[in-house]
């Protein structure tokens, strides 16, 4: 591990810095990846850029079916098109590249929006902890520390290889991950590089914890429909509230009866295995009146093994069966639509070579804080793409889950180091 601090540790803060130092909020990711495609010609990669389509991922399962909803999401609305957002990649290859595997080390550099005045420090100007152990920046944590950390310990391993290894090193930063993965969809739907790709690590933090498996979501927004009335003779209007509460009843018991007929041993640790979150609620329209029109949005959980279709089901009829018992919701059916980004839930085979050399490199260190035991994970990432393109992936990298989309967003930094030590004897297993 000290060999590669002693050789890398220096730049790799110095290009975190400057990556984190990025706005790369609503979709203005250009600017960083520019700087970023130098830097890798610098260090010696092979450059490649490519640009999501939007017609083309209208016809894939986890974007809307409307282009437009595709080129200008509620994150980058008002922003950049996606012809000048682009991902890229750096290729180092080693030995004779056509004799060995391929390993993708995939990172993503949009981040989420920052509300400045729950901010200590401006965001995106870097700042360490005066042990300079602590990194806070929009970020750090989620997830420019992991690019960097990929491109370092790609670097590392070309420096220290001596001719003993065949194949190739592919690391990537994409964007628009936080948007349902752009960059990472259209590279999985249309191979960017002229070789085949055999195996993926993601960088998003996952506490040095090797993640095999993430939980997909389905977003639906459910719209009810009441009658007015005035205040002081509400008894002849019909509030949506009370529909409201009996559907959000019935959909926290489902969320509950699932969490006992659909099980996972990579899940058994969370409380809550399957989580539904009604995330946004808007009804009526006055104070005085009695409201007539609810709409709230939720996102649905989907465990590994189930599809988003499966659960959209289960959920629709969870509420006909609420709808098919009152009286007025019968003769005023809601309406409960998908909108937004979906996310099919992902798993990779605990023995997959990427995996068992990820465990190898991690358990040759003996350490406390590199626990090799499989874990999966409640969240999606942009992992699933490339697991449904049969690329074999895993999540690992530096930073927790808890830090993202955080204020104060900090990356404890020896971690970052750890991690790229760590991924550089797993690329070095892998190629070997």
């Amino acid at each position: 591990m000290t060999g590669f601090i002693d050789a890398q540790g220096n730049e790799l803060r110095t290009v975190t810095e400057r990556l984190c130092s990025f706005d790369t909020t609503g979709g203005q990711e250009a600017s960083a990846q520019e700087w970023l495609a130098d830097k890798l010609a610098d260090f010696g990669f092979e450059t490649y850029e490519w640009t999501a389509d939007a017609e083309r991922l209208a016809k894939h399962p986890s974007f809307p079916d409307d282009p437009t909803d595709i080129e200008h999401t509620e994150a980058s609305a008002g922003g950049p098109s996606l012809a000048e957002r682009p991902s890229v990649a750096g290729v180092l290859e080693f030995g004779n590249p056509n004799d060995g595997p391929t390993l993708v080390l995939n990172g993503h550099m949009d981040v989420v929006p920052v509300a400045r005045e729950s901010w200590d420090t401006d965001p995106f100007e870097p700042t360490w902890d005066d042990a300079g152990e602590n990194l806070t920046a929009r970020g750090s944590a989620d997830m420019k520390s992991g690019v960097v950390t990929c491109i370092f310990a790609a670097k590392h391993l070309a420096e220290t290889a001596d001719g003993e290894l065949d194949g190739r090193i592919v690391v990537e930063s994409v964007v628009g991950e936080e948007e349902g993965g752009l960059g990472a969809a259209a590279a999985a739907l249309s191979n960017p590089y002229p070789f085949s790709r055999d195996a993926a690590i993601v960088a998003e933090p996952t506490d040095l914890t090797p993640v095999i498996a993430t939980e997909g979501s389905v977003m639906k927004r459910l719209h009810l429909t009441g009658r007015s009335a005035h205040a002081a003779t509400r008894w002849r209007g019909e509030s949506v509230l009370p529909h409201f509460e009996r559907i959000r009843e019935a959909f926290y018991d489902l969320e509950s009866e699932r969490g006992e007929s659909v099980t996972h041993p990579l899940y058994e640790e969370f409380p809550v295995s399957w989580p539904i979150v009604i995330g946004t609620v808007e009804a009526g329209t006055w104070s005085s009146t009695t409201p007539a029109n609810l709409t709230a949005e939720m996102r649905l959980g989907v465990a590994p093994g189930e599809t988003v279709d499966e659960v959209e089901a289960a959920y629709e009829e969870r509420l006909a069966e609420v709808v098919e018992e009152n009286e007025w919701l019968s003769e005023h059916p809601p309406t409960f639509e998908r909108f937004s980004i979906q996310f099919e839930a992902a798993e990779t085979d605990a023995d997959e070579p990427v995996v068992v050399a990820l465990q190898s490199a991690m358990a040759d260190y003996d350490r406390d804080d590199l626990n090799t035991t499989l874990r999966g994970a409640t969240y999606g990432a942009d992992s699933r793409h490339y697991v449904h393109a049969e690329i074999p992936t895993v999540i690992f990298g530096p930073g927790t889950i808890e830090q993202a989309h955080f204020p104060n967003e900090t990356i404890h930094w020896p971690d970052v180091e750890t991690a790229g030590a760590v991924m550089v004897d797993t690329a070095r297993e892998f190629l070997g």
